[in-house]
Formats: structure tokens, C-alpha cells, sequence
């Protein structure tokens, strides 16, 4: 009785929200035309309307929910992680990417082989998480794994919304999922396809409640597990690339509709069972989507919520139930080991010697490089003319516009690798670093909300709010996480979840402050330094050359923060001050590099790391060669960008995230057997 009275509820607010939905819109249609179109007595008009607009949007939004609904909770089923999503385990990335390709190079497929090709793309990213984070488990290693690899797969849809931009066009709001279709032809076309789905892990329900058991001991009562997880993973992909054919990867709906289904098992115990957890989820997921719309639509009006994709909305909030969850789960539980104790130990003061000459040579060449290659070809000879002043006015009018660019990336690089030294140290967790901690969005959302109000603001003011947004983002990332002590799972979970959100107010801003000017966005949101003049380089050199030297001279309070919590305190550290003045003086340089280029992920990792297994785990040593392998990182990464596919450019943030992301997987796979 109880199960069907909560789901006869949730049928009722559907119906409610779905009534209230329909009488939304730019047209003068209001409720009473729409009551009299329900009951056959409509004018020609608000029939028109309906069948163009309102009726679509309301059964793409249904459709959505229902197969975002059941996948989300047949992904969690099957990874038994209540982290597990499409969203999580890169199922929308991947299809996505597929559907932007197809478009990207001029295909004009029919619903269902698009269907297909989105099948595909999200059926590899999945299989790709799985694989690298051993088939799911409780940890939050499948959250990393999958944030990683969907950064990834977005880096590359990115790079060709930029390189095919006429091509693409609209798919950037369309990229955070959009109900706004004009027909209903691939939501007829993909309804039988989430129809059979959602039947077929129905059926399997009863399986499922035995995987839930565990492998060994859903073996031992005649289960086939690998069979039993291969098909709900090739259902769940079939969902998920069904949704997003329609309307794009509406984010989150996969994650936040289980979860609240599943906070209502205590209460209503039927809903355990997964012949009722998946329908049932699949009607909250209805609800989420729906709900998203209506409040979208009323709060900003129809005219102004048509520019915004409702995966803003529902993504926001997602990052909240993620945060939620990560705050719910138990510690990881075995304390961390330093990070500089997965890297071996320091060299002989002859080999430092080697590595830093090298390191300074490639930080004097890498910008010599970055002057010399882009879309014209310039010498070295040309460089000493102008350097004495003798070039001609071709010339100097080229290298005048590469040097702040290429200041910038050794400025930001080097910014962001001498944050990463000290959050990885005072969180203990070799994962850490600004954009992973959502340090770069808060920034990024700082910065481009100024930039917004005042299109003319300058460099400094855009500075300032960088850091203000990256300071308040960091401080809600670390008090979120901690709880009885810091854990650095906890920690990097809800600092994706920042990422997340903060993600997605950023393409709000843009959406509604600047719709058309897509190119603009990508290329902020995926770190470039186009465009950059001395000025706005300024704040990143100032805070480099102060900040620096501020952490080298702690280097002894980062050995200790990296050992554990406990022994800094036995020694007379003071743990709280001495953590506030790090992550503080992090937060500024990181928050000073997206002021300058953008939002850049993953040098913050990529060079403590590399730092760290060429001198060893002693900051005195790291901080200075991390400067270093940031700076000739981001340097070569945007001399690459500006010369590859000259004169079109990839933006540097593009080419970090694609070398970065292996990197950061490589990462988790050596740490595997450190956690728990």
C-alpha cells in the first residue's frame, strides 16, 4: 500500500507540474486556452502552439527523466556506488562527443543511427571507467576515474565546436541539455528505445537485487554476474544515449533521481526491490526535469529561460546531492600517505644540479619557441633584430601580440604548479589540485560575472574577483569536507561537485548575458591566451613573484602537512595557521592564472607530480621544479595550440586536458592499492 501510494504521489505531481508546464511559454496562450485545447474546444492558435512548441518540450522532458531516471539507477546497481551516473561515469561525455562529431564534420544522420552512434560513444566511456576503476566500488575512485575521462571526452567536443564552428552551431547550450526541440520526431523515434530498455532492467530487477549482494555471494546463488552487469550496462548506455540524441547531456538527473528514491526506502521498504526502485526512479527523474523547467521558466521568464539549457538547473542541483552524498559516506579510512611517498626518494645533489639546468633551459626555451612558431614562421635572427629595435613593421606588430601570450602561459603555468605543491601537501592527497577543488571555476565564475556587469573592467578588477570567487569556492570545498577531521576523498568529491556547479553558473552567464558568441565562451572556459596584453599578465607576475617565495620558505611546514595530521602538532606546528596561509596564498595564484588565461586543469596535478619523481618529495626541492615544469607545460601546450592547425587555434587549456587526463589516471592506478 505504501509503494503505491508514493508512486500514485509522484504520478499526481508529475501531472501537476506537466499542466503548469504546458501553460509556460512566449506566446499569449494562457491557462484557460490551454483547458480548452485539453477538452477538444481550442482555437486554431493555441493549437498551433501546443503542437509546435509546448507539447514537444513537455514529452522530451517526460522521456528524459524516465530513461535518465532508470539508467542512473541501474548504473548504481551495478557499480553498487551511489556515486555511479551517467554523468559519473562519462556515459554523457562520451555520447555527446559522438553526436558533435557527426555534426563537426558535416553528417546529417537520421535519429536513430545518431541514436546509435551516441550508443557507442557512451558505451566506451563507460566501459573505459569501469575498467580503470575495477567495476565500481564503494570508494570515490569511480567519480575521479569518471570526472576524469569526461573531461576529457568535453576537452575534445570542445576543441570541435571551436575548429567547426559554423558547423556546430548551437550545440554549445544544446551541450548542457536543452529541451527546446521544434518536433517530435526523435522523441517518437527514441521512445521505443527507452521503452524496451526500461522493460528489459525491469525484468532483470530480480537479478539485480541478487548482484546488490555482491559478486562472491550472488555467484554462489547461481547469478551469472558478468552477464547480469554487461547487460544492465549496455540498457543503462542505451538510455543514456537516447536522452542525449533528444536533448543533449542534461546533466546530474541520474545521479539525484536514485538517490531521493532511495532515501525513501526506510520509509516505504517496497522501493528496495528493483522491479519498483527503477520505474519509481524513473518517475523522480520526471519530476526533476520538470520541475527544473517550470521553476527556470518562472523565475526568469519564458522569453529569457528559452537561452538557458535545463541541464544548467538540474546540474546545479546534482552538485548539491553529490556533496550531499560524499558528506554522508564513511572515511576512506586508512590514513593517506604523503604524496612525496609515492615517488621515491631525492636524488644525489649532482643529479638536482642536472635537472635544474635543464629545467632552466627549457624554461628560456620554451618562450623563445612560443615567439617564434604560430601562424608565421619567425627566426631567431628576426627575434635579435627586434629585440634591437631594427625589425620591420610586420614584424614587430606579430612578436608584439605573441609576448604577453606567451608571458601569460609561463606566468599562469608556472601559478598554478607552485598552488598544486601546496594544496596536494596540506590535503595530503596526491589527486588535489585548483580545478579538481573547484578553485579555477569559483575563479572563472568570479571573473566572467565581472566581465559581465562591466565589459570594460580592467585587469586588476578582473583579478579581484577571480580570487574572490576562488577564495569563497575553496573555503565552501574545505568546509563541506571537513567533518570530524580533513578526508581526501571527501575532499576531491565535493570539490568536483564545486567544479560542477561552477561550471554550469558559468555557462548560465554566458547563455543569457552573451548567447551568441560562442567562440568567445569556449575559448574562456577552455583557457586561452588570445587576446591577452601586458596588463592583465600583470597581477598573475606580481602574485608569482610574492607568493612563491612565501611557500618555498614554508617548505618545512609542507614535508610536515604532508605527513599527517598529528605530527606537525607534536612538533609545535600551528596546523590550523599555518593551513590557512597555504591554501590562502594557493588560492590567489591559482585565482591570478584565470584571470590571465582562463580555466586551465590538471598543471596543478600533472607538476607537483612530475616534480616529485625527479628530486623526490622535499618541497624545498619541489616547489622551485614544479614552478618550472608548470611554466614550460602551459608554454608549450599554447605554442602547439597557436601552430598546429595554424591560423585556427586550439586553445591551451584543450591540449593540457588531453595530455593531463592520462596522467591523472596513471595517478589512480599507481595509488590503486593504497586505499581502501
Amino acid at each position: 500500500m505504501r509503494t503505491a501510494a508514493v508512486t500514485a504521489g509522484i504520478v499526481a505531481a508529475i501531472a501537476v507540474l506537466s499542466a503548469v508546464h504546458l501553460t509556460q511559454g512566449t506566446a499569449s496562450t494562457g491557462v484557460l486556452d490551454v483547458l480548452k485545447a485539453l477538452v477538444g474546444d481550442g482555437d486554431a492558435q493555441t493549437l498551433a502552439v501546443l503542437e509546435g512548441s509546448r507539447v514537444p518540450r513537455l514529452l522530451a522532458a517526460l522521456l528524459i527523466g524516465v530513461a535518465l531516471g532508470v539508467a542512473g539507477a541501474g548504473m548504481q546497481s551495478v557499480a553498487r556506488n551511489p556515486l555511479a551516473s551517467p554523468d559519473t561515469l562519462a556515459v554523457n561525455a562520451g555520447s555527446h562527443l559522438a553526436v558533435v562529431s557527426i555534426a563537426a564534420f558535416g553528417l546529417s544522420l537520421p535519429t536513430l543511427p545518431a541514436g546509435a552512434a551516441a550508443f557507442v560513444g557512451g558505451l566506451a566511456a563507460a566501459v573505459v571507467v569501469l575498467g580503470l576503476s575495477g567495476g565500481g566500488s564503494a570508494s570515490p575512485r569511480l567519480v575521479l576515474v569518471g570526472s576524469a575521462v569526461a573531461l576529457t571526452l568535453q576537452s575534445a567536443t570542445t576543441l570541435l565546436l571551436l575548429m567547426f564552428e559554423e558547423e556546430t552551431n548551437g550545440l554549445f547550450g544544446w551541450g548542457s541539455g536543452s529541451l527546446t526541440v521544434s518536433d517530435l520526431n526523435a522523441t517518437a523515434q527514441m521512445t521505443p528505445v527507452v521503452v524496451v530498455a526500461v522493460a528489459g532492467l525491469i525484468v532483470m530487477g530480480r537479478s539485480l537485487d541478487v548482484l546488490a549482494l555482491g559478486d562472491d555471494s550472488a555467484t554462489v546463488l547461481g547469478l551469472k554476474v558478468r552477464r547480469t552487469r554487461v547487460g544492465a550496462v549496455l540498457l543503462t548506455v542505451a538510455l543514456t544515449a537516447a536522452s542525449v540524441t533528444v536533448a543533449g547531456p542534461v546533466g546530474f538527473v541520474g545521479l539525484s533521481a536514485p538517490v531521493i528514491t532511495r532515501l525513501l526506502v526506510p520509509l516505504v521498504p517496497g522501493l528496495g526491490r528493483h522491479r519498483v526502485l527503477l520505474p519509481v526512479s524513473g518517475l523522480v527523474g520526471v519530476l526533476i526535469v520538470l520541475g527544473a523547467d517550470v521553476v527556470l521558466r518562472a523565475v526568469m521568464g519564458s522569453a529569457a529561460a528559452i537561452r538557458v539549457p535545463t541541464g544548467v538547473t538540474t546540474t546545479i542541483l546534482g552538485a548539491v546531492v553529490l556533496i550531499w552524498l560524499a558528506r554522508r559516506g564513511r572515511s576512506s579510512g586508512t590514513p593517506r600517505q604523503a604524496p612525496a611517498g609515492r615517488v621515491g626518494v631525492a636524488g644525489s645533489p649532482r643529479r638536482f644540479a642536472v635537472i635544474a639546468a635543464v629545467l632552466v633551459l627549457l624554461v628560456v626555451a620554451a618562450p623563445v619557441v612560443g615567439l617564434m612558431l604560430g601562424d608565421r614562421l619567425v627566426l631567431l635572427g628576426d627575434l635579435a633584430n627586434w629585440l634591437a629595435g631594427r625589425s620591420g613593421t610586420a614584424l614587430t606588430f606579430v612578436v608584439d601580440q605573441r609576448l604577453p601570450r606567451v608571458l601569460a602561459a609561463l606566468v599562469a603555468g608556472a601559478a598554478l604548479a607552485v598552488a598544486g605543491c601546496g594544496i596536494q601537501s596540506v590535503s595530503r592527497n596526491p589527486l588535489a589540485e585548483p580545478g579538481l577543488l573547484g578553485i579555477t571555476a569559483g575563479a572563472g565564475l568570479g571573473a566572467i560575472s565581472l566581465i559581465t556587469v562591466v565589459p570594460m573592467a580592467g585587469a586588476w578588477h578582473i583579478a579581484g574577483a577571480a580570487g574572490a570567487g576562488a577564495v569563497v569556492a575553496f573555503a565552501l570545498v574545505y568546509g563541506l569536507a571537513w567533518r570530524s577531521g580533513l578526508d581526501s576523498d571527501r575532499l576531491v568529491v565535493i570539490g568536483i561537485a564545486m567544479w560542477s556547479g561552477g561550471m554550469a553558473l558559468i555557462t548560465l552567464l554566458i547563455v543569457t548575458s552573451d548567447p551568441w558568441n560562442t567562440a568567445k565562451a569556449l575559448t574562456w572556459l577552455s583557457g586561452s591566451t588570445y587576446g591577452r596584453t601586458s596588463e592583465q599578465v600583470l597581477p598573475t607576475v606580481l602574485a608569482l613573484v610574492l607568493l612563491t617565495p612565501l611557500l618555498w620558505a614554508r617548505h618545512r611546514e609542507l614535508d610536515l602537512h604532508s605527513l599527517d595530521e598529528d605530527t606537525p602538532r607534536v612538533l609545535g606546528m600551528r596546523v590550523e595557521r599555518s593551513r590557512l596561509v597555504i591554501l590562502a596564498a594557493a588560492g590567489v595564484l591559482a585565482a591570478t592564472a584565470v584571470s590571465a588565461i582562463g580555466v586551465v586543469a590538471f598543471v596543478g596535478l600533472v607538476a607537483p607530480h612530475l616534480a616529485r619523481s625527479l628530486v623526490g618529495g622535499r618541497h624545498a626541492r619541489v616547489v622551485p621544479v614544479a614552478a618550472a615544469l608548470g611554466a614550460v607545460l602551459v608554454s608549450v601546450a599554447d605554442t602547439v595550440g597557436r601552430t598546429v592547425i595554424a591560423p585556427a587555434q586550439v586553445p591551451a587549456g584543450l591540449v593540457i586536458s588531453l595530455i593531463g587526463t592520462p596522467y591523472f589516471v596513471l595517478v589512480l592506478w599507481r595509488t590503486r592499492e593504497m586505499r581502501t
